[in-house]
């Protein structure tokens, strides 16, 4: 099992390039950025944890711009998006993006895909909530036609072009892994159409050992698991492992460097604990 960070990316807090060489340098395996383009101030959709939503998520660098500076600033740490909204993207342009970045990192790029819980963002993206889910799919099928063809194609209800030329193609061939994230009732049927891996939020009392075993005695292919926002707890993490979990993932604050060293000391020491260290 291996063992990731991930950060809302601040303008404010420790900079992406910055906290990609540390996570580096730390022997962190793997470093991901979620997205959001902006947070509506009606407020309406309520923040999914409960309470006020914290002041990071509408003080977030563009995702691909984070992701270019960590790609920049190393040289072996696989970087993702943990998650990218496609639902709120031009699937022309992010397949470009994703691409680019898949090459000047050398190919150590991890695609986290997910619809979003707020609707009024994804509304003011021209975005109808109710079919987001078939939206994300279709956009994702889309962007695979532009990175393996070299003349592709696109006939669907949301996105439709005739044949473009597109390049770079990614290092990762056919792509770079497609991590659909969520915990939704339904979030199987999206992985095991369109995903590479399931990235789903650990929640305390979920029974993740069943969803995992569903997901396995369901695919026709080698799925991994990668658990997200999980927490620095050794017995946790012991459970994680006998399920199977390929890596797990822990969120470290959008602070200065110091609140960012002491979370990632927590990490480290509970993984420690795991190995007997």
């Amino acid at each position: 099992m291996e063992f990731g960070i991930a950060c809302f990316a601040t303008h404010d807090g420790v900079q992406p390039g910055a906290l990609a060489r540390l996570a580096e340098e730390r022997g962190h395996e793997s470093l991901f950025f979620p997205e959001h383009t902006h947070i509506p101030a009606s407020r309406d959709t309520p923040y999914p944890a409960g309470g006020e939503l914290p002041r990071k998520y509408s003080h977030t660098y563009d995702l691909f711009v984070a992701l270019a500076c960590a790609a920049e600033a190393t040289s072996h740490i696989r970087i993702g998006s943990g998650i990218c909204l496609v639902i709120q993207r031009d699937p022309i342009t992010t397949a470009k993006e994703v691409a680019s970045i898949d090459r000047v990192s050398g190919g150590r790029f991890e695609f986290g895909v997910g619809a979003g819980w707020n609707r009024e963002e994804m509304e003011n993206h021209g975005t109808n909530p109710r079919r987001r889910m078939a939206i994300m799919a279709e956009r994702v099928d889309a962007m695979k036609a532009i990175w393996t063809q070299d003349e592709a194609s696109y006939h669907g209800e949301f996105v439709n072009f005739d044949r473009i030329w597109s390049w770079p193609k990614p290092a990762q061939w056919p792509h770079p892994p497609v991590l659909v994230g969520g915990n939704g009732p339904t979030v199987l049927d999206r992985v095991l159409a369109f995903g590479d891996a399931w990235m789903p939020n650990y929640i305390p009392g979920e029974d993740l050992a069943a969803r995992i075993d569903e997901l396995r005695s369901r695919a026709d292919r080698h799925i991994d698991v990668v658990i997200n926002a999980a927490p620095a707890k050794p017995e946790v993490l012991e459970e994680l492992e006998r399920m199977g979990v390929r890596r797990v993932v822990r969120y470290v604050p959008s602070s200065g460097i110091a609140p960012v060293e002491k979370a990632l000391d927590r990490w480290e020491s509970a993984v420690a604990e795991l190995h007997g260290e």
